[in-house]
């Protein structure tokens, strides 16, 4: 059967990378990305496209001093995997603006000649990769590491500023926390990060339209998960709704798909939906896939971040003709991308996460108050109709997230890659609603137009009233007092 569906641009075209090895931090084997849906018409019904990398990596020994700084930690795998999902640097607008025709010229690199495995493919960048962060024992040497490899020419001058910039900003952020241990975490896992993206540079990864999360030989989503941790105030932090994600296990279990409909709020999204999970439903966590923008595929300080989730990986429709000549280039991908979604949706047992609004919140410019960004609804009905037309039954839930004090994008959109990282410790929410049917929401409209526009408005404002329940919990100091009927709010670590 074919289906004419709309979506948005991809983030990236298929390519393989290959993923690198850090000695110093843990990487357990356990497991923002946003997704603007509107953009190019084509046809669900060719084969998947090019295979991509998922590589893992092999738990490496963390000192136990910096493994134990997380030993007050929730989560029950609380291993120092230094890692940082991508943070925009305190440079200038224009940080990696060296780095965007290479970075691009990359993207359009085909992995079908790729003559490797994934795993031989990360197994071979770890091992001709440099140790020149992975043996700084100190601050000092960590921070000096970052000049002698730009005096050396091996590290664009950008990029150097641009790490320099992260590694001040999550010092601070983790000093904040209290945490006995800051000093340790901060050097572990920003020893990792700086290696990850040092690496990065010395040999570019490259995105396929399905990206699996890389495990090994180096644990990505761990090394995420670990350097997200320490940002998050466990205290202040909450689930609402809590039994809903148990019914979701069990669609999945039965081979159902799942669609979560959420607002997006920081590049932290992930891993903070994953930690807050982490302790009753690592599985779901681990499981679940993004649909991710080109930008957080191409940014030096993202990528690794990037690399340990699922990812559909499409184009942002407002950034498809940043670079002209690439724009027939990004439409192609985006259409693999979607082939490839229509072919994970029919095998079932998927659960993903979009961003209907196209990007990520951000607050009234009059009152400074952050609420979701308005939902689509071409985007929201292309998707609904995708899911409708896979073989397995599909389900929506309408899910909010409060996480912008961890790491706030900046005001406006910016249309260089490179925007300044902010970090701080702070309390954090998800919500997940019931699900909602479209049926049961637009039984009584007229005409399809207004029943697309009735089902947008509904899910949004379920995803409202929830953000506003965690507000009220989080940032008005209410804690579990602000539940409501509609939402049930609980600190399931605890």
């Amino acid at each position: 059967m074919h289906v004419i569906i709309t979506l948005p641009p991809p983030s990236t075209p298929p390519l393989c990378r290959k993923p690198k090895l850090t000695d110093r931090s843990i990487y357990p084997s356990s497991a923002s990305l946003s997704l603007s849906l509107s953009l190019t018409m084509f046809t669900l019904s060719a084969t998947p496209s090019t295979a991509f990398l998922t590589p893992r990596i092999s738990p490496s020994s963390l000192s136990s001093s910096a493994s134990a700084a997380y030993s007050s930690s929730p989560s029950s795998s609380s291993r120092l995997c230094l890692v940082s999902l991508r943070w925009r640097s305190s440079a200038c607008p224009c940080l990696f603006s060296t780095l965007k025709v290479t970075a691009m010229a990359e993207l359009v690199k085909d992995t079908e000649s790729a003559s490797l495995s994934p795993i031989q493919c990360a197994e071979k960048r770890e091992t001709n990769h440099s140790r020149t962060f992975l043996n700084a024992t100190t601050e000092q040497e960590l921070l000096s590491a970052i000049r002698k490899e730009t005096e050396a020419g091996r590290l664009p001058s950008t990029v150097a500023s641009g790490m320099e910039e992260l590694y001040q900003n999550y010092k601070n952020a983790i000093l904040q926390s209290g945490n006995p241990k800051a000093d340790e975490i901060v050097l572990s896992n920003m020893t990792a990060v700086l290696d990850r993206v040092f690496l990065d540079i010395e040999d570019p990864f490259i995105f396929s339209p399905y990206h699996k999360a890389m495990r090994e030989p180096f644990d990505y989503y761990m090394f995420g998960q670990n350097y997200i941790r320490p940002l998050v105030d466990f205290r202040n932090s909450y689930v609402g709704n809590h039994s809903i994600f148990y019914e979701i296990e069990e669609k999945l279990q039965q081979g159902h798909n799942i669609f979560l409909i959420s607002n997006h709020q920081t590049e932290a999204d992930p891993a903070v939906i994953a930690l807050l999970l982490e302790s009753t439903n690592p599985h779901l966590a681990e499981k679940m896939t993004y649909i991710a923008g080109d930008r957080v595929l191409t940014d030096p300080l993202c990528k690794p971040f990037s690399m340990g989730r699922n990812l559909i990986c499409v184009y942002s429709k407002k950034h498809m003709n940043d670079v002209p000549e690439l724009a027939d280039m990004k439409r192609k991908a985006n259409t693999r991308s979607l082939k490839e979604m229509a072919v994970l949706l029919r095998g079932g047992s998927q659960i993903v996460w979009i961003a209907p609004s196209g990007g990520r919140d951000r607050p009234d410019p009059a009152t400074g108050e952050w609420y979701p960004a308005p939902f689509d609804a071409a985007s929201l009905d292309n998707l609904r109709r995708l899911g409708e037309h896979s073989a397995a039954p599909g389900h929506i839930y309408p899910l909010a997230l409060l996480c912008h004090n961890i790491m706030p994008p900046p005001p406006q959109v910016e249309k260089e890659i490179g925007e300044r990282r902010m970090i701080s410790f702070h309390g954090t929410g998800l919500s997940v609603a019931p699900e909602i049917t479209f049926s049961d929401i637009t039984a009584s409209c007229q005409n399809s137009e207004e029943a697309r526009e009735v089902y947008t408005q509904a899910l949004y404002g379920i995803v409202t009233e929830h953000y506003n329940v965690l507000k009220a919990a989080i940032h008005y100091e209410q804690g579990l007092n602000a539940s409501t009927p509609n939402v049930s709010l609980s600190q399931p670590w605890s």
